[in-house]
């Protein structure tokens, strides 16, 4: 068996227990996130199952890398370093090749969903589909129409009106729906769309923080794994490590003149 450094395999285990650490975390998130937007009614935002699906799934493949490396450091296997360096290189770029383009692009998301939504407008005359998603939100976050009550024009549906109990905590706004017949509705105060946007650059937050960390931590794993592996391919040679600056280091003694020089 190979002789590895028996701090650098102690450092190892314990980068991959904090590596597996991240993996679960990520789970929790994903599973935060879902049962968050389930109870605020946010499963019908676009893109909302897709982006959980990837958070599980970088989270499953990060635990299952972290116990990867861990068995290799543990038995010095140099195949199983060989196979974690490997998908380290390959998790770095892809971190980079998500989190990059997603945060360049977080600025301009507002405004590209803002024209999507109002190409559904008026909401009395668009598909079922749009529709029945549009009530679904509007009952499960209390609110009405995706920019303004408006949007219903004269059609303002259910899902918008108010119950006595809002109504006392000032949560909704009286409106005149019918001029004709000097109908007046209450309905609820705030849109849609500013609470849509809220839980989608929610997401897009998460996604951005995990694919930079992981980023750091591949390249870390990246660094390790390497050093492992050349302590393994040459036993014999030993590790350079940086030495302290002679700038740091004590001075040596100056010369002293002797008390009793010798006779000539």
């Amino acid at each position: 068996m190979a002789q590895v450094n028996t701090c650098l395999k102690r450092v190892f285990t314990i980068f991959n227990i904090l590596f597996a650490i991240v993996g679960g975390v990520i789970i929790g998130l994903a599973l935060l996130s879902q049962v968050i937007t389930n109870i605020n009614g946010g499963q019908n935002v676009e893109g909302r199952m897709s982006g959980l699906i990837v958070l599980y799934v970088v989270g499953i493949v990060t635990m299952m890398i972290a116990i990867l490396g861990a068995y290799g450091a543990h038995k010095e296997s140099k195949v199983c370093l060989i196979i974690f360096l490997v998908c380290m290189v390959i998790g770095s770029l892809l971190m980079l090749r998500t989190g990059v383009p997603v945060a360049i692009t977080r600025p301009q998301l507002e405004g590209m969903l803002e024209e999507r939504f109002r190409n559904y407008l008026p909401l009395d005359k668009a598909e079922y589909e749009v529709r029945d998603m549009a009530d679904t939100l509007q009952t499960q976050l209390h609110c009405c129409g995706m920019f303004s009550y408006k949007d219903w024009e004269n059609n303002i549906p259910d899902s918008c009106l108010c119950s006595p109990a809002e109504m006392e905590e000032d949560k909704c706004q009286t409106i005149d729906y019918n001029s004709y017949m000097m109908q007046e509705k209450s309905i609820y105060t705030k849109t849609c769309f500013p609470i849509i946007m809220h839980y989608v650059l929610l997401l897009v937050d998460i996604v951005i923080g995990i694919a930079f960390a992981l980023a750091v931590l591949a390249l870390l794993g990246m660094i390790l794994s390497s050093i492992m592996i050349y302590q393994m391919r040459y036993p014999d040679r030993p590790t350079i490590l940086m030495s302290v600056p002679t700038i740091f280091t004590t001075a040596p003694p100056k010369y002293q003149e002797l008390h009793n020089p010798p006779p000539y």
